[in-house]
């Protein structure tokens, strides 16, 4: 289980996560006399969703849920996608985007002709513009307290992402015809082609005759007029783009189908009804040719919050898709899955790029270098593996030994190719995991010296396997001379504990960015938002300082292995391994693949048909 997206007002970590894997392989043809099930074009499919549809904007504070998210990317596109193998796709059916300077870095997006909001209205560089504003933080002067509350000064966009990017250009220009938009940065960032988001949201002209403007491009005017923001020279909040930021900050938040405005799509569906917290209704975009054409008429996204019946609903055909998180699944979940085979159910299941780790607090008990080295010999990775991870991973008919191993890396997966060299290098097998009881502990005897510390384990007491991983490790840190103080909490408790250092050992786990570097620096930065455990190490904060400025794969790839082998030696803590994800789809729908992505089999929405 990961921590919730933790967000501040002004910026938030970027915290998400995605993995490589294999889709179900299609059944074999039919002989000739047998009645075969045939896709059709049209039709409708019903999904089963955890929880409830409520914003328009998945891009806001308030908005940013993954089923928000799932509907977003179905009723909207853009520049680019990012495909299974984690790579940066280009949409150039609507628009394109080219680095026109190195130096300083210049880039410049133009939308497509024809490319335009449901409504009619042309897609322009004014909803760009609107983005860029939102995204960037540019225009806020607020001082943050360590809570990363205001304390003085103004926050206009809340925007529930990193910032860190788009907050080091110039104010963007829009050309004189109104279809791109050039963005200039003050300094190089690697990251570049990914700041701008993958897909264009928010309807410029919506949002300017909400705020009391006359259309999108007196919005622009407005965002070229207001000076940027500086926290030491702060000035009073300027009372249009008070108005614009509020609006776009909850303004599409809806539990129920708002004025049609407020739901406007330029993506293959947009949305028909909805029912408050009981139902929504996509129906095809019959103007939409700027991506991959749909094939169904309708989709119908229902919720449930109870994953065992949502598997009761895909047995009894009530519903044709369902996606588990990786905190609901289960080994008697995916045999119940893997039960339904012969009722027509496909199981799309793999590893992903959500990790499970031990983290320990700098701060406290285990402040000593000593006493952390102490305490990562005793971890039982191999018992994590063996009882809790294998089980996740595959079912009974499954060689789950060979998919199921420890994680040695902090910032690689195994999917991606520096993997094995970084965790050949990184200090990891330093506590190699089959050598625990023979060696881990004596090690950390030795390094206790007669010493009981006590130490307090934090994780989630309502997910099975974080529980299973602290009994598994208390009973061998104890062995070593720990005493362990069970600091659990329950769901709702956990992640505020966790943001106060409320822990000497915490579990819990990241989901990692698809592509990019932003992500380090915020975990491993001193101070940074998503820096739990105190961690601070100068020389790390200046690797991550150059990740920003290295568009180059191979020279961020050599900053990341180092980051990697420091944080390691300092003994953050250990990865523990990669958890599964898992979705499945009913035998009146085909198309339904794997993906990597938090949108998870919603990636391929586009090639989900009805089948008879």
């Amino acid at each position: 289980m990961r921590p919730g997206r933790i967000s501040k007002v002004v910026a938030a970590a970027a915290a998400l996560a995605l993995a490589l894997s294999a889709c179900t392989g299609t059944p074999p043809a039919p002989e000739e006399s047998s009645a075969a099930p045939t896709a059709i074009e049209g039709g409708n499919v019903t999904v089963l969703e955890a929880a409830p549809f409520t914003s328009f904007n998945a891009a806001s504070v308030t908005g940013q849920t993954a089923t928000n998210t799932r509907i977003d990317a179905a009723t909207h596109s853009g520049f680019t996608t990012v495909d299974s193998d984690l790579k940066i796709v280009k949409n150039e059916q609507f628009g394109t985007y080219e680095k026109v300077k190195d130096n300083p870095l210049t880039v410049k997006y133009t939308i497509n002709d024809g490319v335009q909001w449901s409504d009619g209205a042309p897609v322009t560089a004014d909803d760009l513009m609107l983005q860029w504003a939102a995204l960037s933080g540019w225009y806020n002067d607020a001082v943050l307290d360590e809570n990363f509350s205001i304390t003085s000064g103004t926050a206009y966009f809340h925007a529930a992402g990193d910032h860190s990017g788009l907050a080091q250009t110039e104010r963007p220009v829009i050309s004189d015809d109104g279809k791109s938009l050039t963005l200039t940065y003050t300094t190089a960032y690697s990251d570049w082609e990914t700041a701008l988001g993958s897909t264009v949201s928010i309807p410029a002209h919506i949002v300017a005759v909400r705020a009391g403007l006359a259309d999108a491009p007196a919005l622009s005017s407005v965002l070229q007029s207001v000076q940027r923001g500086d926290p030491s020279k702060q000035a009073p909040p300027d009372p249009t783009l008070r108005k614009v930021a509020d609006f776009w900050n909850t303004g599409f938040d809806s539990r129920s189908m708002p004025n049609p405005s407020l739901a406007l799509s330029n993506g293959p569906y947009l949305v028909k009804g909805i029912t408050a917290d009981q139902e929504l209704v996509l129906t095809r975009n019959a103007d939409y040719a700027w991506g991959e054409m749909p094939k169904l008429d309708t989709l119908t996204v229902k919720y449930e919050s109870d994953t065992d019946k949502q598997i009761a609903a895909l047995q009894a055909g009530a519903a044709d898709v369902i996606s588990l998180s990786t905190t609901q699944i289960s080994a008697a979940r995916i045999s119940a899955l893997d039960a339904l085979n012969d009722d027509g159910v496909q199981i799309q299941q793999g590893q992903g790029l959500g990790f499970d780790q031990v983290v320990l607090n700098f701060k406290g008990v285990l402040s000593p270098p000593e006493l952390r080295q102490a305490f990562l010999h005793t971890v039982p990775r191999q018992e994590i593996i063996d009882e809790v991870a294998k089980p996740l991973i595959a079912d009974a008919d499954a060689d789950a030994d060979a998919n199921a191993e420890v994680l040695n890396s902090f910032v690689f997966r195994p999917g991606q190719a520096p993997y094995r060299e970084s965790s050949g290098s990184n200090g990891t097998k330093e506590f190699a995991p089959d050598l625990v009881e023979t060696e881990g502990i004596e090690q950390a005897k030795e390094l206790l010296d007669g010493a009981k510390p006590t130490v307090r384990i934090l994780y989630n007491q309502d997910d099975p396997e974080r529980v299973a991983q602290f009994q598994l490790i208390a009973a061998s840190a104890a062995k070593a001379g720990f005493t362990v103080a069970d600091a659990g909490k329950n769901s709702k408790e956990w992640v505020a504990a966790l943001k106060a250092g409320a822990f000497d050992v915490a579990l819990y786990g990241w989901i990692s960015n698809p592509t990019g570097s932003v992500q380090l620096p915020q975990i491993f930065r001193t101070g940074a938002v998503s820096n739990f455990n105190n961690f601070s190490n100068t020389v790390v904060d200046q690797l991550t300082e150059q990740l920003a400025l290295n568009p180059d794969d191979a020279k961020q790839n050599a900053l990341k292995m180092q980051i990697d082998k420091l944080v390691v030696e300092a003994g953050y803590g250990l990865p523990l391994f990669q958890r599964t994800t898992l979705s499945a789809a009913g035998k009146h729908v085909a198309g339904v693949k794997y993906s990597p992505l938090d949108i998870g089999p919603w990636q391929s929405i586009a090639a989900w048909a009805y089948v008879k």
